[in-house]
């Protein structure tokens, strides 16, 4: 097979991969009103559940594992664990039944075959110049997977019920484990078609150290934190906020809906600005619209019209901090170890979503209101849109190992 059709394949794959796995993760903020009200819980608990989901699919070992035992076994045991976590979710029948299936189990399924295996596996098999690009169009495929997802879900919850909802959706998942296939197997340095011959070849533990004293990708890690803050909160709280503000569920869920449609374009457009500008100025805009988005959200009367259309304007900057925060570890550490690099920083976005997931339901249960981390979000969206500012993108130098601070790309 050439490089080109092994690329298309491994892009195919990988993208079809997270329409399903994450189209169907972001659509469980739609459990939250039927899970409690017939478990009897609040919404602390739920929120809980969700954001340890959200930490755990993040864990840098899925990295680790699948650069070393290779994408496809990975991506495969990762179908398997999902369906099963989300059928054991739907017979729960307590908090801890929710703690560890929803939370651990499907957690560790998504880990295996989501955003950290699939993002690295694309990144190994694609050209340099067009590796933004692809990072974008996996972006758009999460995109897609949540557009059509949410809708098919809440249909799945009005015509099954929540536990009906989680069953179907368990089956559904475990076409990732037939995707898994055409990714690669075990990668190694000569086998990695998109390594440069200049980059040198260091070792995982040398690789890990110098991005641990780089200050570019800590500040990387810094910004993705909030990026996770943000989407997780909104993800899971949007839904229930906009009812309790006296919108419909019907208009809730589609607001929910032009996230994952809008997200098509914003990912689009980022991922390919991202092949020829500077990634670490792009981010900086896209988190200073978010804050302004936000601010303008809370200050304009609530209707179904205008949840919708803060649907599609949040929704255009959700994701495309992706390919662009991808694109930096790749460009400036290489792709030899991207995946486990990745898993990183991923886990730092991880962090910040289990943060924005479960003050979302304390704060709620403790005050009654989501004004407190609405504010949070505008808040850690002006320090994102600055700490991207001083990072620079060319690629380490390990014999220098100096601290990049400095301004400039």
């Amino acid at each position: 097979m050439s490089k080109n059709n092994r690329f298309l394949l491994v892009l195919g794959c990988a993208s079809l991969s997270i329409l399903l796995s994450m189209g169907i993760r972001q659509g469980m903020g739609l459990f939250l009103e039927p899970v409690t009200a017939a478990l009897e819980l609040d919404r602390e608990t739920f929120s809980l559940a969700i954001a340890w989901q959200q930490l755990i699919l993040a864990l840098p070992l899925f990295g680790v594992l699948a650069d070393v035992l290779g994408f496809r076994r990975i991506a495969l045991l990762g179908g398997v664990i999902y369906g099963a976590g989300l059928w054991l979710a739907s017979q729960s029948e307590t908090a801890w039944d929710l703690y560890a299936n929803l939370g651990i189990v499907v957690g560790i399924g998504i880990g295996l075959s989501g955003m950290i295996v699939v993002m690295g596996a694309v990144g190994q098999v694609a050209p340099p110049e067009r590796r933004s690009t692809a990072f974008g169009i996996v972006t758009v495929a999460f995109s897609i997977g949540m557009f059509t997802m949410i809708p098919l879900i809440q249909f799945w919850i009005e015509r099954y019920g929540w536990s009906g909802a989680l069953e179907t959706a368990g089956g559904m998942v475990l076409v990732i484990s037939l995707l898994a296939l055409g990714l690669p197997g075990k990668t190694s340095s000569g086998e990695n078609n998109s390594q440069s011959k200049s980059e040198p070849e260091l070792g995982l533990v040398k690789t890990l150290s110098g991005a641990g004293t780089h200050s570019g990708y800590l500040l990387l890690n810094l910004g993705f934190f909030v990026c996770g803050f943000h989407v997780a909160f909104i993800g899971t709280h949007l839904p229930a906020f906009l009812q309790g503000e006296g919108v419909s569920a019907s208009a809730a869920s589609w607001a929910l809906a032009m996230i994952g449609l809008f997200n098509i374009f914003g990912s689009l457009v980022f991922g390919r600005l991202g092949d020829s500008l500077s990634k670490k100025s792009l981010l900086s805009f896209i988190y200073a619209l978010r804050t302004v988005v936000i601010s303008l959200f809370l200050l304009i009367p609530l209707s179904d019209i205008t949840a919708i259309a803060f649907g599609a304007a949040i929704g255009f900057l959700w994701l495309a901090t992706v390919p662009l925060t991808s694109g930096i570890v790749a460009q400036v550490f290489g792709t030899r170890y991207l995946t486990t690099l990745w898993a990183i920083v991923f886990f730092s976005h991880q962090l910040g979503a289990f943060l924005g997931i479960w003050l979302g339901g304390r704060v709620y249960d403790s005050t009654g209101s989501y004004t407190t981390i609405w504010l949070a979000a505008i808040a850690l969206g002006i320090v994102a849109a600055v700490v991207h500012l001083p990072i620079r993108e060319q690629p380490w130098k390990p014999a220098i190992q100096e601290p990049l601070t400095a301004s400039g790309k």
